[in-house]
């Protein structure tokens, strides 16, 4: 991607001042959805390392993996599963905790949601610690599926969340970063 449309997709993104707390710059991909320009490009180069290979699924985190992953899912010609908070989702679920920074969390996602040998990308809007997309990860592993690759919009490389998928062997995708958290 070249240096201007880079710009193009950093400047679409809204960033908000100590949001949810003192400290935090929150990162805010509704604009950049709003922006069908920017939203598709997005899309586009979030498929571009997948384009030509098989994929079965394409899993994406709650809430805003969702949006993306159904048009990753879409590109790819894949199915989609979504991976939800604790109780969220109305059928037979398979259920993973992971620490926070303050506490455990669980995500789920039905038994059926991939079979085993399936080929899965993971997407989310943004990574930070990891702790959820490693959770995922897990997650779609112990239920017998390949996860060939990762993909987010931003990345906060400073909180380290992809260079923990790396470390489970799960090449990482991401479009612009932000330093500090």
């Amino acid at each position: 991607m070249d240096a201007h449309t880079l710009q193009e997709l950093k400047d679409s993104i809204r960033t908000i001042p100590d949001y949810p707390r003192p400290g935090v710059m929150f990162r805010d991909i509704t604009t950049l959805l709003g922006n069908a320009r920017a939203f598709r490009r997005v899309v586009d180069e979030l498929v571009q390392p997948w384009t030509g290979t098989k994929v079965d699924r394409v899993a994406g985190i709650e809430a805003r993996g969702f949006i993306l992953g159904g048009a990753v899912a879409h590109q790819l010609a894949a199915g989609f599963v979504p991976i939800r908070k604790k109780g969220k989702l109305p059928h037979t679920t398979v259920r993973l905790a992971y620490s926070l920074e303050y506490g455990v969390d669980e995500i789920e996602m039905h038994r059926d949601g991939v079979s085993r040998g399936e080929q899965i990308i993971l997407v989310d809007d943004l990574i930070a610690t990891g702790g959820t997309a490693v959770a995922a990860v897990k997650l779609l592993r112990s239920l017998g599926a390949e996860v060939l690759g990762a993909c987010f919009i931003i990345d906060l490389p400073d909180l380290g969340g992809s260079r923990r998928l790396t470390d489970l062997e799960v090449p990482v995708r991401t479009l612009v970063a932000f330093p500090g958290h």
